[in-house]
């Protein structure tokens, strides 16, 4: 279930605010320039779907997006417990960065958390099948996917070189629970 929670900045053990409802969570990253939909697929996808099955069946949201937002490409990340480089990847996602574009997901199965900070807070949002979350570019965040990860994301990129980081050299992140605190 997709969940949302807020805590200040400096404090990660002190919960601020929580949200469960898909239209509160929208809502709420909505006022903080974060965009948060949930999309339905028009057919129905088999666990092992490809890339190609994938990216067919939401064709239609992901040409939008790439209207609106002027990205180039679109791809699929997947993650499973058995990935060779699970642990490396989750090392190199939990510090805090930014990307000099929108860092846009779209969760095709499974589930992670992205971490926003935003101001004075730290928007902890859980993520899960059917949702999509655009993080606006600058914007410094980090993202947990778990030591044993499962999921399936469509990715949009402006730059054809795909996902680039800039790491803010913050130990921030490292004050906040991590993914297992929201499954």
């Amino acid at each position: 279930m997709t969940l949302l929670r807020i805590f200040s900045d400096q404090d990660g053990a002190t919960l601020l605010d929580e949200y469960r409802d898909p239209e509160a969570i929208a809502a709420t990253l909505a006022k903080a320039g974060v965009r948060f939909e949930q999309w339905q697929t028009q057919a129905p996808l088999p666990p092992d779907a490809d890339s190609e099955a994938i990216l067919t069946a939401y064709a239609k949201d992901i040409d939008r997006l790439k209207r609106e937002g002027g990205y180039a490409t679109a791809d699929v990340i997947r993650m499973h417990p058995q990935h060779p480089q699970k642990t490396e990847l989750r090392q190199k996602f939990l510090d805090e960065h930014i990307h000099r574009e929108d860092e846009v997901r779209f969760f095709v199965e499974g589930q992670a958390v992205f971490y926003l900070h935003l101001g004075d807070r730290v928007y902890a949002t859980l993520c899960t099948a059917g949702d999509l979350i655009d993080v606006p570019a600058n914007t410094p965040h980090w993202f947990d996917m778990g030591d044993a990860p499962q999921f399936a994301a469509i990715r949009l990129f402006c730059n054809p070189e795909g996902w680039v980081a800039h790491f803010t050299d913050s130990p921030i992140a490292k004050g906040f629970p991590d993914y297992h605190a929201f499954v």
